[in-house]
Formats: C-alpha cells, structure tokens, sequence
C-alpha cells in the first residue's frame, strides 16, 4: 500500500501541473484587470493540498485510494 499511495499522489502531482498553469495566467489576467483573485487563490491551494489529503494516508486498500480522486479539482481520474 505504501508503493501504491506514492504512484497515487504522483498521479495527483502530475494532473495538476496543467492545472496550476491555466490557474497562474488567470491570475496574472486578473491583477491587470485589478479583478478579486480570491477564488483563483483557493483553486490554486485546494491543488497544492491535494497530495497532502489525509485521505490518502487513511486508505486500507487501493478501492479506497481511487476513491479518494477529487474529480472536481484534479479532473478525470487516471485509473479506468
């Protein structure tokens, strides 16, 4: 299970990257505009927080761990 949490939060690491950047651009668009970045802060850290989740650390099985894939912040889930 440890080797299997590790493949897990490198798959979340790699789903993001994407994320951040598209994230990094709307923020520098915002800043121009003077616009609230607020809500692109919290997307940006829910995505650094996500390898960190304690669901993580707390799965028993590897259903458990593909469960645990936020689909709302990391997208499609890698495991089909």
């Amino acid at each position: 299970m440890t080797k299997a949490k590790e493949i897990h939060k490198w798959h979340i690491r790699q789903a993001r990257k994407s994320k951040l950047n598209d994230l990094d651009v709307e923020f520098n668009k915002a800043l121009e505009t003077s616009a609230d970045t607020t809500s692109i802060v919290s997307k940006k850290q829910a995505l650094r927080d996500a390898p960190a989740d304690s669901a993580i650390e707390s799965a028993a099985d590897t259903s458990a761990l593909k469960a645990q894939w936020n689909t709302a912040i990391l997208g499609t889930t890698p495991y089909t």
